[in-house]
């Protein structure tokens, strides 16, 4: 009974036919979560393509959320695998994903290990670039993307939650229903450290986030956004305030960026709609989806600008030229990342892409990028453009780390450490950020030195730090 009342909260959908091009994956791991897996690729897709998971919500199946929300157009548009995950009523009264029970949410598990498996056997297949991997998900599957993104940050590139909560809101299903409403308020510290303590020992970077919600919606309280933003902008080691607060076709929108300047979280605030995710019918350039129940025509297409924050379209503009190959690394100095690449003929320049962003757009087979920061490891892809402006396939992606690193050390007590942002504190005592090395009570009395060995990497230093 009450989880279908959870079912019932975070929504009723109703079911459009399936997709004849939606096909079903069995055989893709152990499958503890008991999941199924459906997937939608376009007709000869090369290798070194995006990956994006989509993840319905209560009594949804993958048929009703693939088209209805457009991520089929972009997924023939920009040329990317789309992996749908879909829950099964025997594991869920209301075919919810368990996003509140600690078995299906933990890293090597339940329902979040099944997922994982999804996206492993579909690189496997099609030969996915794995630092282009997503996941996105409506109400319970967006709760179930705080999830994936907090559980298995090194899978993951980016994540949209859309009418969901954060990772970690609850452990209960009368937990997950005050989660949703009326809501629960944690400082940012507090939720960062809850996406920190699902993979203790991780210290690469964390998938951005982009955050969606309806300013009326009763379901999921709209306080779940802010609580959203503050966890993954701890996690980012930036703060809660809009670094630019603009409208995106009629609607506030607001970006947070880290020390360097990178966009790093985002968030949609979608003015007078209630529990759902939003779309735009019509065959316009950013127009997508079919409006129904929970998805309301609100004049903007939300798979369209999350595609658009992850970079998807500038990656492939739609031309006829292949993919670049041989792109190789010549050299690297402490600000600077040199590449190399073989020709492509008919190209009438290239354009080069650091971390999903043009940095370039040179018309030789070789680019210098500079301005970057030591110690620091970018990754790196090239597309070639024709003679009308039409941008090809995007090269496999190659990373690259400048050399030197900031040596910079900073002496303090554990609480002035966690303040500066140079260390983090859970259940009362305090880790390095980046490393994660224990340093002890988080109290006043204890002191430490920390050497910040590349950007927002620390290491403890007591024994002596390099000047």
């Amino acid at each position: 009974m009450i989880l279908c009342l959870v079912g019932l909260l975070l929504g009723l959908f109703p079911a459009p036919a399936q997709a004849a091009t939606l096909t079903e994956v069995t055989g893709f791991g152990s499958n503890p979560g008991n999941l199924r897996m459906f997937r939608y690729v376009p007709d000869g897709l090369p290798s070194g393509r995006p990956l994006v998971v989509a993840l319905h919500g209560c009594t949804q199946s993958a048929a009703d959320y693939d088209d209805e929300t457009g991520w089929t157009k972009w997924a023939d548009a920009w040329g990317f695998a789309l992996v749908l995950p879909q829950q099964q009523a025997v594991n869920n009264a209301n075919s919810c994903f368990n996003w509140f029970q600690s078995a299906d949410l933990s890293r090597g598990q339940g329902e979040a290990l099944s997922i994982k498996q999804m996206v492993d056997r579909t690189a496997a297949d099609y030969g996915t670039d794995a630092s282009r991997v997503y996941v996105t998900g409506l109400s319970a599957g967006g709760a179930m993307t705080s999830v994936m993104a907090a559980s298995y940050p090194d899978v993951f590139r980016g994540a949209a939650v859309v009418a969901g909560l954060p990772f970690d809101c609850a452990r209960s299903v009368s937990a997950g229903l005050a989660c949703m409403n009326p809501g629960s308020d944690l400082s940012p510290q507090q939720w960062g450290d809850k996406v920190r303590a699902a993979y203790p020992s991780y210290s690469g970077p964390y998938p951005t986030m982009s955050v969606w919600h309806g300013s009326s919606d009763t379901t999921v309280k709209p306080m779940n956004m802010t609580e959203l933003v503050e966890q993954w902008t701890n996690v980012q080691g930036t703060d809660a305030v809009a670094d630019v607060s603009d409208t995106v076709q009629g609607y506030p929108h607001r970006v947070y960026r880290d020390g360097f300047g990178r966009d790093v979280v985002e968030s949609y605030s979608i003015t007078g709609m209630a529990h759902g995710q939003p779309v735009d019918p019509g065959s316009g350039a950013t127009q997508c989806g079919t409006a129904g129940q929970y998805l309301p025509d609100m004049n903007i297409c939300a798979s369209y600008w999350i595609g658009r924050f992850w970079s998807l379209p500038a990656l492939d503009g739609g031309g006829a030229l292949p993919a670049p190959s041989g792109l190789v690394v010549t050299a690297t100095t402490d600000t600077s990342v040199s590449l190399s690449w073989k020709a492509v003929g008919g190209a009438a320049s290239y354009r080069v892409y650091r971390d999903g962003t043009q940095v370039g757009s040179p018309s030789g087979t070789s680019f210098t990028d500079t301005g970057l920061a030591a110690g620091t490891t970018y990754s790196y892809t090239v597309a070639a453009v024709d003679g009308t402006g039409a941008v090809g396939a995007a090269s496999a992606t190659v990373e690259a780390t400048t050399t030197g690193t900031t040596h910079q050390c900073h002496t303090g007590n554990n609480y002035d450490q966690v303040l500066a942002g140079r260390a983090h504190q859970s259940l009362g005592h305090v880790y390095a950020n980046g490393s994660n090395q224990y340093m002890g009570l988080y109290n006043l009395y204890e002191t430490h030195t920390l050497e910040e060995t590349s950007p927002g990497y620390y290491v403890v230093a007591d024994s002596g730090c390099p000047s």
